[in-house]
């Protein structure tokens, strides 16, 4: 089994009478995308704040990458790199001149010039190296300050909204560069406003709403949770879809498009279920295919706001 590179048990944090996180419990396997999505308000930026040692919790227990957060916060912080929701560059300074501040700061042996090019090269910036990074597009901002991130070598690395103001291509590129982290065997804790995006990178995802967690699984394990899972059997004849829809009383059907929609749990034994019982009538559908709810429905029935309000 993998090993844990985060775990959280009961973090409680409170604000004056204001609690913010209420008996939060947190496994995040390493080498995986963790995405936790919630609405504003919902706790997010302070469990993130708790696990990066920003502030202090309340109670509970928290372990990033073998330590504890509240007794061993340098170790923490040696094994961790944080982007934030704003890329942190200067802006003053070349492409080139900020990774080589980094480098500075981790002290790293032989003043870190290799590392540079090869950080540089890995993100599509060694054309721009000597240009001031006031000049970047957004995109190319934030690879630089993911770059500087990895600087340090940090086993896990906090994500915040990453791909905030990019454009789509931009986005794009982004995700290839996380996939590409967690080949290595980088563990990636992303917070995210984009639902597209949690849905294509993240391994597991939880759900918070008013400090505590509402759901937590794959993709497909919340999307399966909400109702609207159905099977869409398409037909080549009218006759045959008139059969059907006899047979499947509990469907409903589409005359122009000659399908029926059949309530389902999107299971195989379900599914075997359901084209069994269209073989004993000798109907055969042209098509296939299982449907479910996406994590926008998914987000909506959980914290009963639309994804619209969910934008930090």
């Amino acid at each position: 089994m993998t090993a844990s590179a985060i775990t959280v048990s009961g973090l409680r944090k409170a604000y004056k009478d204001k609690v913010v996180l209420d008996g939060v419990d947190l496994d995040v396997r390493a080498g995986t995308v963790f995405s936790l999505l919630g609405p504003n308000g919902a706790g997010k930026t302070t469990t993130v704040n708790v696990l990066t040692t920003l502030i202090k919790a309340d109670g509970g227990t928290v372990r990033v990458a073998g330590h504890d957060v509240a007794t061993e916060a340098k170790a923490v912080r040696a094994a961790i790199g944080v982007t934030g929701q704003f890329a942190a560059v200067d802006e003053l300074l070349t492409g080139r001149e900020n990774l080589q501040l980094m480098v500075d700061l981790h002290r790293a042996s032989g003043g870190g010039k290799r590392m540079v090019a090869e950080l540089l090269d890995r993100f599509e910036l060694t054309e721009s190296a000597g240009k001031p990074a006031s000049t970047y597009s957004g995109g190319m901002r934030r690879k630089l300050d993911l770059a500087m991130t990895l600087v340090g070598n940090p086993r896990i690395i906090f994500l915040d909204e990453p791909t905030t103001g990019l454009d789509p291509r931009s986005r794009r590129t982004m995700w290839s560069i996380i996939r590409g982290l967690v080949a290595d065997g980088v563990t990636i804790f992303l917070t995210t406003q984009y639902l597209e995006e949690a849905d294509q990178l993240a391994d597991r995802i939880a759900v918070l709403d008013q400090g505590r967690l509402v759901a937590q699984g794959t993709s497909d394990d919340l999307k399966r949770q909400i109702p609207g899972t159905h099977v869409r059997l398409r037909f080549t004849t009218v006759t045959e879809l008139d059969t059907a829809a006899r047979v499947l009383s509990d469907a409903t059907r589409d005359d122009e498009t000659l399908t029926l929609r059949v309530p389902s749990d999107g299971g195989t034994r379900s599914l075997r279920s359901l084209l069994d019982r269209l073989d004993e009538y000798s109907l055969t559908a042209e098509e296939c295919s299982v449907h479910t709810p996406d994590l926008d429905d998914v987000f909506l029935a959980l914290t009963g706001r639309p994804t619209e309000v969910a934008a930090k």
